[in-house]
């Protein structure tokens, strides 16, 4: 009954949803197309029998890519389906493996659709990651004896009590739930208040810190410094950044360019539908920006390179000696911390990290991470790594260590979701 409720309500939001599929693709045209398998209409062929897996966007996507990569070793004679909901998402994961997977977008949560969508692609295992959890598609998987596992499980207390306000919904939804692969202790607690099975939860840690990075990738970074005559020149980023973020650190090199005239900021929007617009900010703003994706070398009077390609993120980390990790200086929650971390840059980030809390405090005890309000605190921090290397050579090795120590997750994860399979 209560799941009968959460369905009609949704009916009864359909031409809302509707709406906002429409004005998501004013701003970012491919949200129109493809819309059927939202709909679970017009899915591309599929060879059934084998793992689905769902990450909602592209965070997601990155951080499923080393399982994913995993479980096509492990078990070569099942084909592998990745869902997401977002363009970006959809890019990032055709980017990542080509035609070696099944991809489509995730159909609505709605029963028929969910229904028709596992009639297609009848997976022994169903793997979404984090936090991505919707009440029809996991009740039709328990309908067929599909088990489902929530992987690299995150909860932050504020998305507890949003889930605990609606528990009619979310304790029978989790009860159904076969493996809960928690990142901390204190997430796989809150899942279990919330309804989940004492078996079914697990803590394997987080398969961020498994991350893998190309050996080649510092390399051909410093061989395009060398390129570009920056070999010296003071190179800071800003990634994955959000409305209300740029011009705080747009003041922030403004500043630095008092005492550093030389110095380029490598700006780096999370969305793409954004990088028109950021561009057109900084050429208002009064800097000369060229354009990466326009493959434009920045000469030695350009202060900024707007990063407005996609896949390219840990290469634009590799060429920075500095990274300021965006979604932090407005409450997004923060993005992933570790992969400067893994590229051996000090990392700095705004307050609002409460999806990425134990990460965060791993840094911090490790004094890996500076943590600013402002951009005067911003491009003071900035200016006390590049004048201090030794400094910036501790906050490097920092990092790197909280990484190295904490890996191990992702074998976990796969142990648990072979006994699943098996």
């Amino acid at each position: 009954m209560n799941r009968t409720l959460y369905t009609l309500l949704f009916h009864l939001a359909l031409p809302l949803v509707l709406v906002r599929l429409l004005w998501r693709s004013r701003r970012a045209p491919a949200y129109s197309k493809r819309v059927g398998e939202r709909f679970a209409v017009g899915f591309p062929i599929f060879e059934p029998g084998g793992i689905w897996v769902h990450a909602v966007s592209v965070g997601e996507s990155i951080a499923a890519a080393p399982m994913i990569r995993e479980l096509k070793v492990r078990y070569p004679q099942l084909p592998i389906t990745v869902t997401c909901m977002t363009p970006t998402g959809s890019e990032r994961i055709k980017a990542l493996f080509g035609d070696s997977v099944q991809h489509c977008y995730l159909p609505y949560d709605l029963p028929w659709a969910a229904s028709r969508f596992l009639q297609r692609l009848q997976p022994k295992l169903a793997v979404v990651m984090e936090t991505e959890l919707w009440p029809n598609h996991i009740h039709q998987c328990a309908r067929r004896g599909i088990p489902v596992a929530l992987a690299n499980a995150r909860l932050s207390e504020r998305s507890a009590r949003g889930y605990a306000r609606f528990a009619w919904l979310t304790a029978p939804m989790l009860a159904e739930l076969s493996l809960i692969a928690a990142q901390t202790d204190a997430e796989a607690t809150r899942f279990r208040q919330l309804g989940a099975r004492e078996d079914c939860v697990t803590v394997t840690g987080s398969i961020k810190f498994d991350l893998s990075v190309d050996p080649t990738l510092p390399e051909r970074a410093a061989q395009l410094r060398q390129r570009w005559g920056a070999a010296t020149r003071p190179i800071w980023i800003s990634a994955s950044t959000h409305t209300g973020e740029d011009e705080i650190l747009l003041a922030a090199h403004r500043q630095l360019l008092v005492e550093h005239p030389d110095a380029l900021l490598i700006l780096v929007p999370r969305h793409p539908e954004r990088f028109g617009s950021v561009f057109e900010l900084c050429r208002k703003q009064g800097f000369t920006t060229v354009r990466r994706s326009f493959d434009e070398a920045p000469q030695a009077g350009t202060q900024m390179l707007l990063g407005d390609t996609m896949g390219e993120l840990l290469f634009l980390f590799a060429l920075a000696d500095v990274a300021f990790v965006g979604g932090s200086l407005v409450p997004t929650g923060g993005h992933n911390l570790l992969e400067p971390a893994a590229l051996g840059k000090p990392v700095l980030t705004g307050p609002h990290l409460f999806n990425f809390l134990d990460i965060a405090a791993q840094l911090r005890e490790a004094g890996a991470l500076g943590e600013i309000t402002s951009a005067p605190e911003l491009a003071a921090e900035i200016t006390a790594l590049w004048c201090d290397p030794e400094r910036a050579e501790r906050a490097r090795v920092a990092g790197y260590g909280v990484l190295k120590n904490n890996q191990g997750a992702l074998e976990r994860l796969l142990a648990g979701l072979g006994r699943l399979l098996d």
